[in-house]
C-alpha cells in the first residue's frame, strides 16, 4: 500500500491478475481438520494434517511471493482457530474499498477480530459487512464485473447489500452446487479474457453468462479435488499453482502464462489452496515498506 497525506493506508484491489503488492496470510501452526465441511476434509480426515509439513510448504509460497515482490503480512495465530490459514476468507477487496467478512460459522468470526483488531492498529479503513453472511472466497472481481458465489457461506442479502454499495459495478450472483465450499474452488479469473472454471460446480445458466464474457479453460473433477482453479495470479501472467495439476499447468504454459509450481499438499487437505490462503489488498499501486511478522496470540 502507499500512504496518502493524513498517514491512512490506500487500499486498492481492482481484479484478480495485476501485479499483487500487499497480501495478507496467516500460518498454518494450528491447522487440523475437526468438524468436515468439505468433502475434501472427509476424505483426509483419518490421516489429518502434518503441521510441520504444512509450515514448511507455507514458508516456501511465502518465500516465493517475496521474492517476486510481494509484501507478505502475516497476522497472529490462536491455536484455537484451526482453519486460520484460510485468510481469504475473512475479508475481501472491491477496488479502493476493504470489507471485514462476516463469516458463517461461529468459530471462524474470531478469525475476523483479529483481521479487524490488525487493520485497527495500523489505521486502515474497512468497512464491516451487515448481519448476512459472506465470505471472501465468493468474491471475485474484474475491474467493473464482480462475481460472487451464492454458497452456505454466502447469502444474497450480502450480494444485495454490495451491490447497494457499487451501483456502478456489474455485481452478479452465481448459484453453486450444495456441496461446494466457495466460488473459487470452482472459478477463477486469469486475465481480463482468460478463466478456470469447473463446469459441473454451477448451473447451466451461470456457465453460459461467464462464457461470454471468457475464455473458459476447463477442468475436471479429479482436479478440481486438488483445486486446480485456486492458483494465485500475481501479475504479469506469473500463476502459482500445484505441481500436481500437471495438465493444467501445461495448457497455461501454451497460453504464454509463467507457472510457479509450489508444494501445498499438506494445505490442500482442508479444502483451500493458493488463493484461499491469501487476502490482496493491493495491486499494482507502488508500495510502502511496511513489513511485519507478529508472534502468535
Amino acid at each position: 500500500m502507499i500512504k496518502d497525506q493524513k498517514n491512512k493506508y490506500i487500499v486498492n484491489c481492482k481484479n484478480e491478475y495485476e501485479p499483487l503488492q500487499q497480501v495478507i496470510v496467516a500460518p498454518p501452526d494450528h491447522m487440523k481438520i475437526t468438524t468436515i465441511i468439505n468433502e475434501t476434509q472427509s476424505h483426509y480426515a483419518n490421516e489429518n494434517i502434518d503441521i510441520q509439513k504444512a509450515m514448511e510448504q507455507h514458508q516456501i509460497f511465502v518465500k516465493t511471493l517475496e521474492s517476486n515482490g510481494v509484501n507478505v503480512i502475516s497476522l497472529p495465530t490462536n491455536p484455537s482457530l484451526n482453519e486460520q490459514v484460510f485468510s481469504r476468507d475473512i475479508g475481501f477487496t472491491i477496488h479502493d474499498q476493504l470489507f471485514a467478512a462476516n463469516m458463517d460459522r461461529a468459530i471462524r468470526k474470531k478469525e475476523t477480530a483479529i483481521l479487524k483488531k490488525w487493520l485497527d492498529k495500523e489505521q486502515i479503513s474497512y468497512t464491516p459487512m451487515p448481519n448476512s453472511s459472506i465470505e471472501g472466497g465468493d468474491v471475485i472481481i474484474n475491474n467493473e464485473k464482480v462475481w460472487v458465489g451464492l454458497s452456505q457461506r454466502t447469502e444474497q442479502k450480502a450480494i444485495d447489500h454490495l451491490k447497494n454499495q457499487f451501483p456502478d459495478l456489474d455485481i452478479t450472483a452465481i448459484p453453486l452446487r450444495e456441496d461446494i465450499l466457495h466460488l473459487d474452488c470452482v472459478f477463477n479469473i486469469l486475465e481480463g479474457n482468460k478463466a478456470l472454471i469447473y463446469r459441473d460446480g454451477i448451473d447451466n445458466n451461470s456457465y453460459q453468462l461467464l462464457k461470454k464474457s471468457y475464455t473458459l479453460i476447463e477442468i475436471n473433477e479429479e482436479e478440481q479435488f486438488t483445486m486446480a482453479t485456486n492458483v494465485l495470479s500475481i501479475g504479469n501472467k506469473k500463476v502459482i499453482s500445484l505441481p500436481e495439476n500437471k495438465r493444467v499447468n501445461d495448457k497455461l504454459r501454451e497460453l504464454g502464462y509463467h507457472i510457479l509450481e509450489v508444494p501445498f499438499s499438506e494445505i490442500i487437505k482442508s479444502g483451500g489452496s493458493f488463493r484461499c490462503c491469501t487476502l490482496p489488498f493491493q495491486r499494482s499501486e507502488k508500495r510502502n515498506t511496511l513489513k511485519r511478522v507478529y508472534k502468535n496470540s
